[in-house]
């Protein structure tokens, strides 16, 4: 990455930017680096929580429900239905998303890693907001998941998925938190496949008829890949600041040209999914339309030499995974 897409050229891009709007992601510039001035910073404005909360991430909160909401519909009885357990596992899949993007500001923030991003600037490391109040933020969209899942769990009566839940919101928080976050150690990619993958996506069909099925089964196998390959394109392109803040994603560790090939197979993979179920639901077959953004997206992060191509990557493969779950599910309910 340091030698082609991690190139100087989109941290002075970053860096012109940041001094034209006043802002920016590393702490020293916004607060006074050792031996300069100290900048005054604005306080966070509401747009900037917005921004902290990452929207671009909620495809992958959303597309698992989806699918695993059509599988229920599949194992139901004809007309049979559960909106309100739909809501609400939604509601738990986007509360625990919005959580963890403010968890991991806060704890890259604190922890100095986000002094060498070269991406837009963060609550926490730029200094604009105090990191008790994004911590606290952080912790109050965990109980919101909380809530709803526990709501869930009186509806279900399936009672061990308290243990889950709680197991989900530890790892959450454990992904950039604490002594040694694993998310520092190349785990972060299977955090990723099992919560928002297989978790989320049988979790969701179970809540609803205390059961699961193949179409779950392979179709959480599927969007926790892409979810996979969400994450691995967002460290492909901070792989240089990354490895001087000795954060050692999977990307870090595998290197630039192996990061980039990881990410088409774990992009392309659940097509091989989508090819079988097509053989019960005709409607399956429209999944393949996301290859009109799954596509692009692995020729542009092939090819990338900035940063600013990733970030188009990561947008394409984001929108991907929201189709492929929207679609993949109708398939299964109608």
């Amino acid at each position: 990455m340091a030698h082609r897409s991690g190139s100087a050229r989109p941290h002075t891009q970053h860096s012109n930017s940041a001094k034209r709007n006043g802002r920016s992601g590393h702490p020293g510039r916004r607060n006074g680096a050792p031996g300069g001035n100290p900048a005054k910073v604005a306080p966070a404005t509401f747009g900037d929580w917005v921004s902290g909360a990452r929207l671009r991430t909620l495809p992958l909160a959303i597309a698992p429900v989806a699918i695993g909401t059509g599988a229920a519909i599949v194992a139901s009885e004809p007309g049979v239905y559960h909106p309100v357990r739909a809501v609400l596992a939604l509601l738990v899949a986007l509360f625990l998303q919005i959580g963890v993007n403010y968890a991991n500001d806060y704890s890259d923030g604190i922890r100095g890693t986000d002094a060498y991003r070269i991406g837009p600037a963060r609550l926490t490391g730029s200094g604009a907001a105090d990191p008790k109040t994004v911590l606290k933020v952080a912790l109050a969209f965990f109980g919101l998941a909380a809530i709803a899942g526990l709501t869930l769990v009186i509806l279900s009566q399936l009672w061990w998925l308290l243990a889950v839940g709680a197991v989900a919101i530890a790892a959450a928080w454990f992904y950039t938190g604490g002594k040694k976050p694993y998310g520092y150690y190349g785990l972060g990619e299977l955090f990723v496949f099992v919560f928002f993958g297989l978790v989320a996506t049988l979790g969701t069909t179970l809540v609803q008829v205390g059961s699961v099925n193949i179409e779950s089964l392979i179709g959480g196998i599927g969007i926790g890949l892409i979810a996979c390959a969400v994450l691995m394109v967002n460290n492909l392109r901070d792989l240089t600041p990354d490895k001087a803040a000795g954060k050692r994603t999977l990307a870090v560790l595998i290197g630039d040209r192996a990061s980039r090939i990881s990410f088409c197979v774990l992009l392309l993979l659940p097509y091989v999914g989508v090819a079988f179920f097509s053989l019960f639901y005709p409607l399956a077959f429209f999944t393949f339309f996301t290859l009109l953004l799954a596509l692009p997206a692995c020729l542009i992060t092939v090819m990338a030499k900035t940063s600013q191509e990733l970030i188009l990557a990561l947008k394409l493969t984001s929108f991907t995974a929201l189709g492929y779950g929207l679609l993949l599910g109708a398939a299964f309910a109608l």
